[in-house]
C-alpha cells in the first residue's frame, strides 16, 4: 500500500527523448526563429562550437527545470520504513543513470549531425558562390551586348528621325512659300477690290453728302428769308405805332398845357393849384406805372435779359458740336439779340445823357457794320409767284426804306465764342490777323461777362493795375470800345477769308472750263457740230456749275467780283487755244497750273510756277539737285532765268554722283566718302565763311559811321522777303509783301531816319514765319533762340548811344539771324526732300536714270568700241576669266567634299526653296540680309567681277586715266578699297614677320594684328618705322634693325613672301566676290588666310573689303550691260 502511495506521490519525469526519426527531423518554430534572427542578425552562418555552447546552455537550463520541477512535486516524508526509501532510491538512482546514458547518447547523435550539416553546408555555400559569379558573369556579358544593341539603334532612330524632319520641314517651308504666294495674290485682289468699293461708296457718300448740304442750305436760306421778312413787318408794324403814339403824346400835351392855361386864368389861387397838381402827379403816376409793367410783360428789363442769357449757359470751354447747335438755335438767338438791343439803347441812352464837363458820343462803326451785314438775296420768280400781294407789297416799301443796322449783330456776337473756344475749325491758317482776331475776341469775350455780372449783382470791384469801381455805364463803355475792337479784326479777317474763297471759286471756275474745252474738244469760236450726247450733258453740267460759282461770288465780291472771274476765265480760254496752236506744252500743262492750292489764283499759279523755274537755278547745290531729281523740267519764262551748259553739267554730275551714292550704300557724302573731296568741301566751306564774315563786318563798319548808309539795309531786307517768298505757299505771299513793304522801308531809310518799331515788326513777323515753317519737333529750341535774340536786340536798342549806332547795329545782327536761319532751313528742306527720294532711287529708278545718263555722255551702246577706249583695252586684258572661274568651282568643290566627308552621312532633301528667292530679287544689289549675291559665271558679271579685282590689287594708285569710264563715278571708293587691300597686305606680311621672331601666340597675333589695323586707318603716313614701333618694344633695338630689314625686302616686288602673301590675299578676295559673303565665301577667305596667318580681323577686313567690290561690280553690270556686252569678245 505504502509502495502505491508513493508511486502515486513521486512524479517521475523521465528525461527520455523519443529517438524516432520524425522526431528528431522536426525542429520548433521558436527555436528556429531564434536561430533565423540569429543568423539574419550576424549575417554570417554559426560554427559547431557555437552549436555545442547553445546546447550545454540549453541542457543546463533544463536540467535547472527538471529539479525545480521535482521539488515542487516532492511529497512531504511522512516516516517511511526504511527499505521502501532504499528500493526507491536505488530505482531512481538506476532511473537517473539511464537518463544520463540517454542523455549522452542523444548528445553524440546530435553532434554528429550538426558536423554533417555543417559539411553539407560549407559545400552548398561553395557551390552557390561559384554558381552566382558564374550568372553574374554572364548577365554582365549580355546586358553590356543588349546596351550596344540598344545605342546602335537609338543611333539609326534618331538619324532617321531627323532625316523625316529635314524632309518635312522642306516640304513644309516650300508649302508655306506657296501658300504664301496665293494668299499675297488673292490678298491683292481683294484689297483691289475693297478699294474700288470704298472708292464708289465714297463718291456715292460725297454725292449724297453735296445733296443733303444743298437741300439743308436752302431751308436754312428759306427761313432766314421768312424771318427777315416777319422782322421787317414787325418793325414796320412797330415803328407805324410808334409814330401813332407820339402823335398821341403830342396832342396830349398841347391839351394838357392849354388846359392848364385854362384853369390858370380861370383859378389863381395856390391851394386850388396845389391840389391839381397832387391830381396830375398822381395820375401820372398811375399811368407810369401802368406804362412799366406792360413794359415789363411784354420787354422785359434788363436783369431779366440778362438772366435768361445766363440760363443759356453759352460759355467757350464746350465741345464743337454742342457750342455750334447752341449757337444755331432760335431760341438762343432771339435772347441773345434782345439782350443786345437792350444793351444798345442803354449805351445810346448813356451817352446822351451828357455833363457840362464831359460830353460822349458814339464811335461810327457803320462802315464794319455794312460789312459783316448780311446782303440780301435776289428772290426767285417761282418765291415771288409763290407770295401774296399784300407781302410783297409790304416787302417793296420795307427795301425803299432805310433800316437802322443793329450796333451789335448777333451772330457776330456769338461768333467770338467760337473763334475763342475752338480757333482751329475757325481759322485756315495761323497769321497775324487771326492772332489779332484771337486777342481781340479774348477781350471781348471777357468784358461781355463782366457786363452781365455787374447787370446781376450790381457795381464790382475789379483789380488790375489800379484798383477800379466798376459801373453799369462805365462796363457799357468798356464792353463797346472791346467790341469795336474786335468788329474791326472780325471785318479785316472777314475780307482776307472772302477774298481767299473768292479764288478758289475762280480757280474751280477756270478747272471746269479747262476741263470742258480738253473733254468736248471745242474750237477757239466755242463750236462743234460733231457733239455727241454725252459731250451736250457735260457742257451743260459745266454751265449750271460755272453759274453756281458765279452766283457765289456776286454773293461775295458784287459785280467787281464776277467781272474778274468771267476775265480769268476768257484768260483761261486764250491760253489754252494759243499754246495749242503754237504747239508748246503749256495746254497739257494749264490743268497743272490750275490745280487746286491753298488761297492762289489761276494768274499766281502761273508765276509761281515761273519762280519756281527761277528758283531752280540758286546758289545752293543741294536745292539744284532736288529739283532736277524731282523732275522739275518747267521751261523757263524769260532769258535771265535760263542756265548755262556748264550749269547744267554740274547739276546733272551731281545727280549723278548722289543716285550713285544711294545705290551703293545710301550715304550722301560725296563722291564715295573720299578724304581728298572733303578736304576740298572744307576748303570750299572756309572761304565761304571767311567771305560771309568780311560781309557782315563791312556792314557792321559801315552802320558805326558819323553818316551810316541804310540803303544796305533796305537790300537785306529785300533778301530776306525774297527768300521768305521762294519757299512759303502762294497763300502767305500777300501777306509777307503786306508786312515787309520794301517801298515804305526805302522811303523811310533814304529819309535819314530809323524807325525801330517798324523794322522790329518785321522782324518779329520774319521769325514768326521761320517757325511756321520749321519742324514742329524744333519749335521749343526756335522759340528760345527767339526769344534770346529778341532780348539781346531790346538791350542794344535800349542802350545809351547818341548817335544812334547801336539801334542800326541791332538790326543788322537780327537780319543777319534770320538769313542764317532761312539758309539752315533751305539745308533741311533738301535734306528731307533727299529722304523722300531715297527708296525711289535705290531701286530700278535709279539704275535707269544712271544708265540714261551714261549713255547721253558716251552715247548708244553701239558706239561702244569708240567712246569706251580705256573699258575696251582693259576688258582685252580678261582673257584669263575663265580659267579663274574653273579653279574658284574646283577649290568650292574640294571644300565641300571636304566638309561632308567631316560630317558624315548628310542628310539630303528634295530641294531648297532659297534659291528661286536670291534669283528673283533684281531691284537692289544686295538682300535684306546685307549678303553680297553669288556670281553664276555670267560672262559679263564674272569679267566685271574679277577684272575689277585685278584693278584694284595693283601697286600704283588708279587715276581717271587708268579707269575705265564705266567706274568713273567711283574713282574715290575704288581708291579706298585699293588702299585696304594694300593695308591687308601689309599687315599680314608684318604678322608673319613679327610671329617668326617673337613665336607669339594666337591671341596675341589677333591684339597686335587690331593695333596695326588701327595704326593704318588713324595714320595716313605711317610707314615702317611707325609698324615697327607698334610691334615691338623699345629695349629690343637689334630686333628693330633685323625687322625692319625683314618687313622693308618682303614688301617689295618680287620677294617670295610678298608673293605669296598678295597671292593668297588675291584668291581669299575673289572667293568672297564670287561665292558671295555667306557661308561659302566665308569657308575660302578662311581656307587662304591661314596660309599666311591670317586672324579673325584680317578675315573680317576681308569679307569687308569683297563685299564692296562686290556691289560696284554688280552695280556696273545692271547700269553698264549693255556697253560690256558689246565690248565682250564673240569667242
Amino acid at each position: 500500500m505504502e509502495e502505491d502511495r508513493g508511486e502515486a506521490i513521486v512524479l517521475d519525469i523521465s528525461p527520455e527523448i523519443n529517438n524516432t526519426p520524425a522526431v528528431m527531423m522536426r525542429v520548433p518554430r521558436r527555436i528556429r526563429e531564434r536561430l533565423l534572427s540569429d543568423c539574419s542578425n550576424k549575417k554570417t552562418v554559426s560554427s559547431v562550437q557555437d552549436i555545442e555552447d547553445k546546447l550545454l546552455h540549453a541542457h543546463l537550463r533544463r536540467q535547472q527545470f527538471y529539479h525545480n520541477v521535482s521539488r515542487k512535486a516532492r511529497a512531504k516524508p511522512r516516516s517511511p520504513s526504511r527499505s521502501s526509501d532504499e528500493e526507491l532510491g536505488q530505482r531512481i538512482e538506476a532511473r537517473l543513470l539511464a537518463a544520463e546514458q540517454k542523455r549522452l547518447e542523444i548528445l553524440a547523435k546530435a553532434q554528429m549531425r550538426l558536423a554533417k550539416l555543417d559539411e553539407l553546408r560549407q559545400a552548398a555555400k561553395t557551390s552557390v558562390e561559384i554558381r552566382s559569379e558564374r550568372e553574374r558573369v554572364k548577365l554582365g556579358t549580355q546586358v553590356e551586348s543588349r546596351v550596344q544593341k540598344a545605342e546602335a539603334n537609338r543611333m539609326k532612330i534618331l538619324k532617321a528621325s531627323h532625316q523625316k524632319r529635314a524632309c518635312a520641314k522642306e516640304r513644309t517651308s516650300q508649302s508655306m512659300m506657296r501658300r504664301m504666294a496665293r494668299e499675297s495674290k488673292y490678298k491683292e485682289r481683294v484689297r483691289a477690290s475693297i478699294n474700288q468699293k470704298r472708292v464708289a461708296a465714297e463718291k456715292k457718300r460725297l454725292g449724297l453728302l453735296e445733296a443733303e448740304k444743298k437741300k439743308a442750305r436752302a431751308r436754312v436760306q428759306q427761313v432766314r428769308h421768312v424771318a427777315n421778312s416777319v422782322s421787317n413787318q414787325r418793325e414796320i408794324e412797330r415803328s407805324k405805332m410808334r409814330d401813332k403814339l407820339e402823335d398821341k403824346l403830342q396832342r396830349a400835351k398841347r391839351y394838357r398845357s392849354e388846359f392848364l392855361r385854362q384853369r390858370r386864368r380861370q383859378r389863381d389861387s395856390i391851394s386850388l393849384y396845389c391840389d391839381m397838381m397832387q391830381e396830375d402827379a398822381d395820375l401820372l403816376s398811375r399811368k407810369l406805372s401802368r406804362c412799366w409793367r406792360c413794359f415789363v410783360r411784354q420787354k422785359r428789363t434788363t436783369l431779366d435779359l440778362a438772366k435768361a442769357y445766363d440760363g443759356l449757359k453759352i460759355n467757350e470751354s464746350l465741345p464743337f458740336e454742342q457750342l455750334a447747335m447752341l449757337l444755331e438755335s432760335l431760341n438762343t438767338l432771339k435772347t441773345v439779340k434782345s439782350l443786345l438791343d437792350r444793351l444798345e439803347i442803354r449805351l445810346e441812352a448813356s451817352k446822351n445823357v451828357t455833363t457840362v464837363s464831359q460830353p460822349s458820343i458814339l464811335d461810327n462803326i457803320d462802315h464794319l457794320l455794312k460789312r459783316v451785314a448780311t446782303p440780301r438775296r435776289k428772290a426767285t420768280p417761282s418765291t415771288l409767284r409763290s407770295r401774296k400781294g399784300k407781302k410783297v407789297s409790304s416787302v417793296r416799301n420795307v427795301a425803299g426804306t432805310s433800316v437802322k443796322m443793329s450796333r451789335y449783330p448777333v451772330r457776330v456776337v456769338l461768333s467770338a465764342f467760337m473763334i475763342l473756344g475752338h480757333p482751329d475749325a475757325v481759322f485756315n491758317g495761323q497769321g497775324d490777323q487771326e492772332a489779332a482776331l484771337n486777342n481781340a475776341a479774348k477781350g471781348f469775350v471777357r468784358e461781355l461777362k463782366l457786363l452781365i455780372n455787374v447787370i446781376q449783382e450790381g457795381p464790382v470791384q475789379v483789380s488790375g493795375g489800379e484798383s477800379k469801381h466798376r459801373t453799369l455805364r462805365s462796363q457799357l463803355d468798356l464792353f463797346d470800345k472791346a467790341w469795336c475792337s474786335f468788329l474791326n479784326s472780325f471785318v479785316i479777317w472777314k475780307v482776307k477769308d472772302a477774298r481767299l474763297l473768292e479764288d478758289d471759286l475762280v480757280r474751280a471756275a477756270c478747272q471746269l472750263e479747262l476741263s470742258m474745252i480738253q473733254k468736248c474738244k471745242l474750237t477757239p469760236e466755242g463750236v462743234d457740230t460733231m457733239l455727241t450726247h454725252d459731250k451736250k450733258a457735260i457742257q451743260m453740267q459745266v454751265t449750271q456749275d460755272q453759274e453756281l460759282l458765279t452766283e457765289k461770288v456776286r454773293h461775295l465780291s458784287g459785280v467787281a467780283g464776277v467781272e474778274r472771274m468771267e476775265s480769268a476765265l476768257l484768260e483761261t480760254r486764250t491760253k489754252y487755244f494759243q499754246a495749242k496752236e503754237d504747239g508748246s506744252p503749256m495746254a497739257n500743262q494749264l490743268a497743272h497750273f490750275f490745280s487746286p492750292s491753298p488761297a492762289s489764283s489761276p494768274v499766281q499759279s502761273v508765276s509761281s510756277s515761273s519762280s519756281r523755274s527761277k528758283d531752280s537755278i540758286g546758289v545752293e547745290g543741294s536745292n539744284r539737285v532736288n529739283r532736277s531729281l524731282l523732275k522739275d523740267d518747267t521751261p523757263p519764262s524769260s532769258g535771265p532765268s535760263r542756265v548755262s551748259n556748264g550749269t547744267v553739267d554740274e547739276v546733272s554730275n551731281q545727280n549723278e554722283l548722289m543716285v550713285n551714292e544711294f545705290l551703293h550704300d545710301g550715304n550722301l557724302n560725296f563722291p564715295g566718302g573720299s578724304t581728298v573731296k572733303d578736304e576740298e568741301d572744307n576748303l570750299k566751306r572756309r572761304i565761304k565763311e571767311t567771305m560771309e564774315r568780311a560781309f557782315w563786318d563791312n556792314v557792321m563798319e559801315s552802320m558805326k559811321l558819323e553818316k551810316p548808309d541804310y540803303s544796305c539795309i533796305s537790300n537785306l531786307m529785300k533778301e530776306v522777303s525774297d527768300e521768305l517768298c521762294q519757299m512759303v505757299p502762294d497763300s502767305w505771299k500777300v501777306e509777307i509783301t503786306e508786312t515787309i513793304d520794301l517801298d515804305i522801308l526805302s522811303q523811310l531809310l533814304n529819309s535819314g531816319t530809323l524807325d525801330i518799331d517798324y523794322l522790329g515788326k518785321m522782324l518779329e513777323f520774319a521769325l514768326a514765319t521761320l517757325r511756321k515753317l520749321s519742324a514742329p519737333a524744333n519749335d521749343r529750341e526756335n522759340e528760345s533762340t527767339h526769344r534770346d535774340l529778341l532780348k539781346e536786340l531790346h538791350r542794344l536798342c535800349e542802350a545809351e548811344d547818341e548817335s544812334g549806332n547801336f539801334r542800326a547795329v541791332a538790326i543788322v545782327k537780327g537780319i543777319r539771324f534770320i538769313l542764317e536761319q532761312i539758309q539752315e532751313l533751305k539745308r533741311e528742306i533738301g535734306i528731307g526732300r533727299i529722304a523722300i527720294m531715297k527708296p525711289f532711287l535705290q531701286g530700278p529708278a535709279g539704275f535707269d536714270y544712271l544708265t540714261k545718263a551714261f549713255e547721253k555722255r558716251y552715247g548708244p551702246p553701239t558706239q561702244a568700241y569708240e567712246s569706251l577706249p580705256v573699258t575696251r583695252r582693259w576688258i582685252s586684258t580678261l582673257l584669263s576669266s575663265k580659267e579663274e572661274w574653273e579653279e574658284h568651282n574646283n577649290t568650292l568643290s574640294a571644300l565641300n567634299v571636304v566638309e561632308r566627308s567631316s560630317m558624315g552621312i548628310s542628310l539630303k532633301t528634295g530641294g531648297s526653296f532659297l534659291s528661286p528667292v536670291n534669283t528673283t530679287s533684281k531691284s537692289t544689289v544686295m538682300d535684306t540680309a546685307g549678303q553680297l549675291s553669288e556670281c553664276k559665271g555670267e560672262r559679263v558679271d564674272l569679267a566685271v567681277r574679277l577684272g575689277l579685282l585685278k584693278l584694284v590689287n595693283q601697286v600704283a594708285g588708279l587715276t581717271p586715266e587708268v579707269l575705265p569710264e564705266t567706274f568713273q563715278l567711283n574713282l574715290f571708293r575704288v581708291r579706298d578699297i585699293q588702299a585696304e587691300i594694300q593695308n591687308i597686305i601689309v599687315v599680314t606680311t608684318s604678322l608673319l614677320i613679327w610671329r617668326q621672331m617673337l613665336a607669339k601666340s594666337e591671341s596675341e597675333t589677333e591684339s597686335m594684328a587690331k593695333k596695326l589695323l588701327e595704326l593704318l586707318d588713324g595714320k595716313e603716313g605711317a610707314g615702317l618705322t611707325e609698324i615697327i614701333e607698334t610691334t615691338m618694344s623699345e629695349e629690343d633695338g637689334e630686333k628693330k634693325k633685323m625687322m625692319r630689314g625683314l618687313l622693308g625686302k618682303s614688301l617689295g616686288e618680287g620677294n617670295t613672301v610678298y608673293e605669296r602673301v598678295t597671292s593668297c590675299i588675291y584668291k581669299a578676295a575673289r572667293g568672297a566676290l564670287l561665292a558671295g559673303n555667306g557661308e561659302n565665301g566665308k569657308r575660302m577667305v578662311e581656307t587662304e588666310m591661314k596660309k599666311v596667318g591670317g586672324g579673325g580681323g584680317l578675315k573680317e577686313r576681308v569679307l569687308e573689303t569683297a563685299r564692296a567690290l562686290g556691289v560696284v561690280a554688280c552695280v556696273s553690270v545692271r547700269v553698264h550691260g549693255p556697253w560690256l556686252t558689246q565690248l565682250m569678245p564673240q569667242h
